[in-house]
């Protein structure tokens, strides 16, 4: 039933009709009923409705009203108030307002972007120097003049791979000389990916800021994408040469026809995989360790099987089970919006309805507060108003408690982030008051909600309890042909429901005052038999 309601109020694109829709259809006590209220829920459930009797604009109004007496009550009864109620709500209101908070534009071209980094991999060695956490801008002084002095050197004719075994702060570079392998989208943070696409081959990128700091990159190589990979596996962890000894014998074995799925049972010591025969699941570059992924990618065909081979983690023999080739965009286009809007590559979106919001708004940041802060004085005149956005006003007090969850960050960069949330959290808060669509498309799910938790109690509690069930057939044993409750359960059941229905509504209309305005009724009757 639950899953009825909402069908009944899930979002659609609202009809703009060529009439206004201000005029007052129905007047409930005190709550007066606009024509686009009434028609909003009717064209809705139109598409649900197949019979022209069951279109009928008076029959659906009574409908409308009784829904209306459902959730003024449920109200009144305050399970707007449940905490179960209130998590929902709060849980639906973020997932509405996530599109209104992003441009649908840049999201397209994000999307698009994402995709044609998936069809290219490219290689990479960087050099990074870190920046100290809680920095000032004082702090970066020394970190920029070192990596400078990295590029400059690396520009001069320099190997990069030297000057990244000297100079880089990665713990990995004084191994690999700051190489990063391959990688595409999604690989790599966004700023990093999107400085090392956009590098020349064999260039030296400008320094760029990333959160671990300064880096420069040396782009080395490019290749169209390989896509996915799925392989089963045998490992054995014994790293001696006994282990090798013993991958060597399970290898002869696979080469004289034994079965790959029987040896990894009875061989690996993998013990998440060997019983589904060393299957697992499928990766892309930059998932597994560099031997693991070099092996799989070696093997051109299904059912193919490596030449034994060595990670940290022991002895392998993999098998091919399939290739995933790199889809068409329409394929994966749902799958890349998900990775994009959970990524920072949608702050980039963001950002531009920030931008227009910082132009619609009257903004305005008290100076002294702001310096106050920025001189490390967090403790008085926490009552100061520090910003105002239109009538809105929020104090010091209010960026020193935001600061004390994120004492790690730079006070300069939270200074920023905390205004840029505010204008933001402020845009959220008066979405109710300054977008209809927003607006109604909450209130119904608000209504529904409530409507469901008052239904439980009117309704399905009562018809779902064996004595109540049992008294209700009982009293009504001659529309029934058996005796047997348990054979008709279902059926007695929904008419012990529409009884129980049926009477609460005439319980409601008794005490509630219900006008309608016949003039408007008739001209949206009208309406609807021209548009028919």
């Amino acid at each position: 039933m639950k899953k009825i309601i909402f069908l009944l109020l899930t979002v659609h694109t609202l009809n703009i009709f060529s009439q206004k829709d201000t005029d007052i259809l129905v007047t409930i006590d005190d709550e007066k009923v606009s024509v686009e209220d009434f028609k909003r829920i009717y064209e809705r459930n139109l598409d649900a409705i197949d019979n022209e009797e069951s279109k009928d604009v008076n029959k659906n109004l009574n409908l409308f009203i009784n829904f209306k007496l459902k959730v003024k009550q449920a109200y009144e009864l305050k399970l707007d108030t449940l905490t179960s109620y209130t998590n929902e709500i709060d849980t639906y209101r973020k997932q509405l307002i996530a599109p209104y908070i992003q441009d649908e534009n840049q999201l397209k071209s994000l999307v698009k972007e994402a995709y044609d980094r998936t069809r290219t991999e490219i290689s990479a060695s960087h050099i990074l120097v870190r920046l100290p956490r809680n920095y000032k801008p004082k702090d970066t002084l020394l970190p920029f003049s070192k990596i400078t002095e990295a590029r400059n050197r690396v520009i001069a004719g320099e190997s990069f791979k030297q000057v990244a075994v000297e100079l880089s702060e990665d713990p990995s570079a004084k191994k690999n000389g700051g190489d990063l392998g391959y990688f595409s989208a999604f690989n790599m943070l966004y700023d990093f990916e999107d400085v090392a696409y956009k590098t020349s081959l064999g260039d030296v990128s400008q320094i760029f800021k990333t959160r671990f700091g300064y880096h420069i990159l040396q782009k080395t190589g490019s290749r169209t994408s390989k896509g996915e990979r799925q392989v089963a596996h045998i490992l054995i962890s014994d790293t001696t040469s006994n282990g090798k000894k013993l991958i060597d014998e399970v290898h002869v074995k696979l080469k004289n026809g034994a079965i790959f799925k029987e040896l990894a049972l009875k061989y690996s010591n993998d013990s998440g995989s060997k019983r589904k025969g060393g299957v697992l699941p499928k990766f892309g570059y930059n998932r597994m360790v560099k031997p693991f992924e070099s092996a799989a990618y070696s093997l051109d065909s299904v059912d193919q099987i490596s030449m034994p081979f060595k990670t940290k983690y022991g002895w392998h023999i993999i098998k091919l089970i399939k290739k995933y080739p790199i889809l068409p965009f329409e394929e994966l286009k749902k799958e890349i919006s998900q990775k994009v809007k959970n990524t920072g590559r949608v702050k980039l979106s963001s950002s531009s309805i920030l931008k227009r919001l910082k132009n619609e708004y009257l903004i305005n940041i008290t100076q002294s507060v702001k310096e106050s802060l920025q001189n490390n004085n967090f403790e008085d005149s926490l009552e100061s108003i520090f910003l105002t956005i239109n009538k809105k006003k929020i104090t010091k007090g209010d960026f020193v408690a935001y600061r004390s969850k994120r004492s790690q960050t730079p006070l300069s960069t939270l200074l920023k982030n905390f205004i840029n949330e505010e204008i933001l959290a402020y845009y959220k808060e008066n979405l109710v008051h300054t977008n209809k669509e927003f607006s109604s498309t909450l209130a119904e799910y608000q209504d529904g909600l409530l409507l469901f938790e008052l239904m439980q109690q009117k309704i399905w509690n009562i018809s779902s309890d064996s004595i109540a069930l049992n008294t209700y057939f009982i009293a009504h044993k001659n529309s029934y042909e058996t005796n047997d409750l348990e054979s008709i359960k279902g059926k007695v059941m929904n008419d012990f429901q529409t009884t129980l229905d049926r009477e609460w509504i005439q319980e409601l209309r008794s005490k509630s005052i219900i006008k309608i305005n016949k003039k408007v009724l008739k001209k949206v009757i009208n309406y609807y038999r021209k548009e028919s």
